[in-house]
């Protein structure tokens, strides 16, 4: 992926090469974290999990009811089950209101979270929880994907957000929800930009060695719509 890091926001309009098979580097572990009613079968969670049956998804004890301390309590468990096996932490890659059980999560304790794939995050002012997610930061590199038609938020709210945590921003074209009625079998530019994050993953590590902290470049990426 292509970037461009002048004053504020830019647009970058070169999406990602095509994709190769994703490489998780040692001492990673993937976990997908779903949002309201889980991801079914159709949906590129499930099609990437079925390619990579050693990813972890995070289940819910109730996908109907979008408990934003419930969730992240969740997440929490998985990055500690994570940790167990991966020492450099979990790869979190979230949709919707599973971006805000991540983000909620991030701000309790960010320590075995390595990096998160934010994708359609749902508004938090939608579910009353705005108050409860990072309004700053974050201490591990994030790439937020955002569509210019989804339902459930205005996508310069999620470029707002995304600039608050330090996050890549990823404009998806009109995507709508970035789910399985979006048409997107499993998603390559998506897989594509899971990719580009361990990539800053893999930085982040090296630049720790001089400095112990992760300076982010907030980009923006551009696809060709999806629908």
């Amino acid at each position: 992926m292509s970037a461009s890091t002048p004053s504020g926001n830019a647009p970058v309009a070169t999406p990602p090469a095509a994709v190769a098979p994703l490489a998780v580097p040692r001492g990673l572990q993937i976990l997908t974290v779903p949002g309201l009613h889980g991801s079914g079968p159709a949906h590129w969670q499930s099609r990437w999990e079925a390619r990579h049956p050693d990813w972890q998804r995070i289940e819910q004890h109730d996908w109907s009811r979008p408990s934003l301390p419930l969730w992240s309590e969740r997440v929490s468990e998985g990055v500690m089950r994570a940790r167990r096996v991966a020492r450099g932490g979990a790869v979190l890659v979230a949709h919707s209101f599973g971006c805000l059980a991540t983000l909620r999560q991030a701000a309790l304790d960010p320590v075995g979270i390595a990096g998160a794939l934010l994708v359609a995050p749902a508004d938090p002012d939608k579910f009353g929880v705005g108050a409860l997610l990072p309004t700053w930061k974050l201490p591990f590199p994030t790439i937020l994907i955002a569509s210019r038609d989804d339902p459930w938020m205005v996508q310069r709210t999620a470029f707002s957000w995304g600039a608050l945590w330090g996050s890549e921003l990823v404009d998806a074209g009109t995507a709508g929800h970035i789910n399985a009625d979006s048409g997107l079998g499993e998603w390559p530019d998506g897989m594509g930009y899971l990719a580009t994050l361990l990539q800053r993953i893999a930085l982040q590590d090296l630049q720790s060695d001089v400095s112990g902290t992760w300076e982010s470049s907030v980009e923006l990426g551009c696809t060709t719509p999806y629908i």
